[in-house]
């Protein structure tokens, strides 16, 4: 039976050995350890700093962004350190490339509609509060995230839209322009002066500080229709103005048209008969 000085004495000299051999190796592993975690979040805090200085990045993106650069930076902090026990870290890296890889097709669709909301957040076709119309939805723009697009309709209904689908079709922004052009097409009977109802109708655009001066309005025949001579009416006024002007122009020309006695005729057809004894 060993006598426990020299079992002690092994167990020292055992110890001594790991020290040399692996001590130095502990340090350092520790030291790159703290110096990478402290690198990964200055860089995450400096890349959200530079990105806050331009007004086309979303401060989601940059919190995106942020993240991302942290992680990076942390997955080679913990590669460096398994390299300084000796670990093939070669393979590792081929190991957790295989395995993105394979969690990059099982989601593929979610992938695309983060990087669609990447193009959305940098290149913004549209932003929070805009009225647009894209990929069969109409409404307006509540919330823009990474994976889906948030719209009420008119009516408040909540839209939850996928970002690949916004970011693949055509998008109509009506609040992208400060001015809009209102454009309304009213008839009057054959009968009626012409001269009058446009007279009629620049008053009526006149008295409506809603409509832009500039560009001048338009007030001009533009078809001899079936029932009616079509007059169209083209005015400029500000884009949140569009709505309340185009309905309450509608109003004060019908006001306006009864008391300089312009009719707006009905749709109507002139048929005439024949005798049974003209047809013979």
């Amino acid at each position: 039976m060993e006598e426990p000085g020299k079992w002690v004495d092994s167990m020292v000299t055992q110890g001594v050995d790991l020290l040399t051999s692996y001590g130095l190796n502990v340090v350092g592993a520790i030291v790159i350890l703290i110096v990478g975690l402290w690198a990964a979040g200055w860089l995450s805090r400096l890349t959200q700093k530079l990105l806050a200085r331009t007004e086309r990045v979303d401060v989601t993106l940059q919190k995106f962004f942020g993240s991302l650069v942290k992680y990076v930076v942390i997955a080679f902090t913990v590669l460096a350190v398994l390299s300084e026990f000796g670990v093939q870290t070669a393979s590792l890296i081929a190991i957790f490339g295989a395995a993105g890889l394979a969690v990059g097709l099982a989601l593929q669709g979610t992938l695309t509609n983060v990087a669609a909301g990447v193009m959305l957040l940098i290149f913004r076709p549209f932003k929070v509060d805009d009225f647009v119309e894209a990929a069969g939805v109409t409404g307006t723009v509540k919330a823009i995230g990474l994976f889906t697009t948030e719209f009420a309709t008119l009516d408040n209904v909540q839209i939850i839209a996928p970002n690949g689908q916004l970011w693949g079709a055509a998008v109509k922004n009506y609040s992208f322009h400060p001015t809009r052009m209102l454009q309304i097409v009213l008839g009057i009977a054959y009968e009626d002066n012409i001269d009058t109802a446009r007279k009629g109708v620049l008053e009526v655009l006149s008295a409506d500080p809603r409509c832009h001066k500039e560009p001048e309005p338009l007030i001009a025949v533009s078809e001899l229709g079936e029932s009616s001579v079509n007059i169209t009416i083209r005015v400029w006024c500000d884009a949140d103005n569009y709505w309340p002007l185009y309905f309450d122009i509608h109003q004060a020309l019908k006001e306006k048209m009864d008391s300089v006695g312009i009719t707006i005729p009905y749709p109507q057809r002139v048929v005439h008969g024949i005798e049974a004894s003209d047809a013979a």
